[in-house]
């Protein structure tokens, strides 16, 4: 790829070029990244430890938080470096995995949230079925299909941008290295490129949130058949799941599905899904489900008491 392109590596310009702001930023990321670490993993554990939480809708959730983690330490480790040390410059090599590994997990993120939502839907619509539809092989090979969909997403938007020849400037005014700020740095008509970039990214988003809308309201119209508890219990795992669903699909649907031009609201937005979003799912899911929180208390009760022992 060297051979071909002038510029061999990339400067990052980052959040905020002012030094006390790097420093406060780098003290709330580090805060951030640490909570989604912990969050996500107190989930995982939770889940692997407990018998009462072998469903299929946790073993989604567990791989889920799995997911985020590998998703947020793509990027942020890199960034909180950048704020503290400096050191902005990344080569075009590791500009280029980053970029592949963070659609990667984005990617497979996507298509398992959908994935989720058929679980949600087979559950409470045919609930005496579901056993027998959502067996551990059809959910280990719907978690397969999740990763594979966020591969080969990746390796499109990959082998999209790593032939284009980059002649200089190299400045991408950004945190990480993402499709449009790098296209901006592109020596050739990217119309075409573009195009391709919003029907592989901001496509996807859209077809799959309409797909997720429309399950939710087949899900909430036959809501009435069930009994006061039941339909509260629904309400509640929908409701975290919507709620995760809007806080990853509107800013990336935002960052995607347009033209292929950056704006200074970019990077705000870029944030919100890459670094603050990780960190929110543990805390949605914890807080609005009893169930998952009775294990972690649970758990921690049980923790402790072995060690005073």
């Amino acid at each position: 790829m060297e051979s071909r392109n002038n510029v061999t590596y990339f400067v990052l310009l980052g959040l905020t070029q002012n030094p006390k702001e790097q420093k406060i930023l780098f003290v709330l990321f580090l805060f951030i990244y640490l909570l989604t670490l912990v969050g996500n993993l107190l989930i995982i554990v939770t889940i692997a430890v407990s018998k009462t939480l072998n469903s299929p809708m946790y073993f989604f959730l567990a791989s889920l938080s799995c997911m985020d983690v590998t998703y947020s330490t793509s990027i942020t480790p890199r960034l909180i470096s950048e704020l503290l040390f400096g050191g902005k410059s990344i080569s075009f090599d590791s500009c280029m995995t980053q970029l592949f590994t963070e659609h990667f997990f984005a990617g497979s993120g996507v298509f398992l949230l959908l994935v989720m939502a058929y679980d949600h839907y087979v559950a409470i619509c045919k609930p005496l079925h579901y056993l027998v539809i959502m067996r551990q092989k059809v959910c280990i090979v719907l978690l397969a299909v999740s990763w594979v969909g966020g591969f080969l997403h990746s390796v499109i938007q990959l082998s999209t941008i790593s032939w284009l020849p980059f002649c200089g400037p190299n400045v991408i005014d950004h945190y990480m290295c993402d499709m449009y700020p790098l296209l901006e740095l592109v020596c050739a008509d990217t119309h075409v490129t573009g195009v391709l970039v919003v029907a592989n990214g901001g496509l996807i988003c859209t077809l799959v949130l309409l797909l997720l809308l429309v399950s939710y309201g087949v899900i909430l119209h036959s809501l009435k058949n069930l009994s006061q508890e039941g339909r509260r219990k629904a309400l509640q795992t929908c409701g975290c799941h919507l709620t995760v669903v809007v806080c990853f699909f509107v800013p990336c649907i935002f960052m995607y599905a347009r033209p292929a031009k950056t704006f200074p609201i970019d990077k705000s937005v870029s944030v919100f899904y890459t670094i603050i979003t990780p960190m929110l799912n543990p805390l949605i899911y914890s807080l609005r489900n009893s169930e998952l929180t009775n294990a972690m208390k649970k758990l921690w009760r049980r923790n402790i008491i072995s060690h005073i022992k």
